[in-house]
């Protein structure tokens, strides 16, 4: 077994490198850039929601607020009728700048998890491969499966989630090539 505190290393310099590719994936290889659909005349559509006011939140149109409501004509009749959505508002002028630190407090998170599951699994020296298995795994199962559920539940398009996806396969090969190159000998 191996203390977590042992492995502040991998967690940190993972965290780095998953922030890193993260950044090209997203500012070069541009594979993300169709995951979004334009709103058609996103003026008026931009005019019409300013005029509602809508304050920062997570939205879906209709939305039941019991299992009597959703299942009354009127409601049904609006899901019928269309257009049916989730959406989220956030402040004019918000910027990139929080959504990037959470990101790498998250990816140290995830190093936190994989170094706990690994550290329990191996002793001070194993095998390359060994810890590359048990962090790829781990961070694996982190970074791209709980992504599914966006599919399943909001019906976010497969083809971002498989995007997502192998974006988890390249943060988990890459966080594992890190512990297995910095663990403890």
């Amino acid at each position: 077994m191996v203390d977590i505190m042992s492995l502040w290393l991998p967690i940190l310099v993972s965290a780095v490198f998953v922030f890193i590719l993260s950044t090209l994936i997203h500012m070069v290889f541009g594979y993300h850039a169709n995951d979004f659909k334009k709103v058609p005349d996103e003026s008026a559509f931009a005019d019409a929601i300013r005029k509602l006011n809508i304050p920062p939140g997570y939205y879906m149109y209709p939305c039941a607020q019991s299992s009597s409501e959703w299942k009354s004509p009127e409601f049904q009749e609006k899901v019928k009728a269309g257009p049916n959505l989730m959406m989220t508002t956030w402040p004019a002028g918000t910027g990139m700048a929080g959504s990037l630190i959470q990101w790498f407090v998250y990816s140290i998170l995830i190093g936190i998890f994989a170094a706990y599951v690994a550290g329990r699994a191996l002793g001070p020296d194993p095998y390359y491969l060994a810890v590359f298995r048990f962090v790829g795994v781990t961070t694996f199962a982190c970074y791209a499966i709980a992504g599914w559920q966006e599919v399943i539940w909001y019906k976010r398009p497969v083809a971002v989630a498989l995007k997502n996806t192998f974006d988890g396969l390249l943060y988990a090969l890459l966080t594992a090539g890190t512990f297995g190159w910095l663990w403890p000998r």
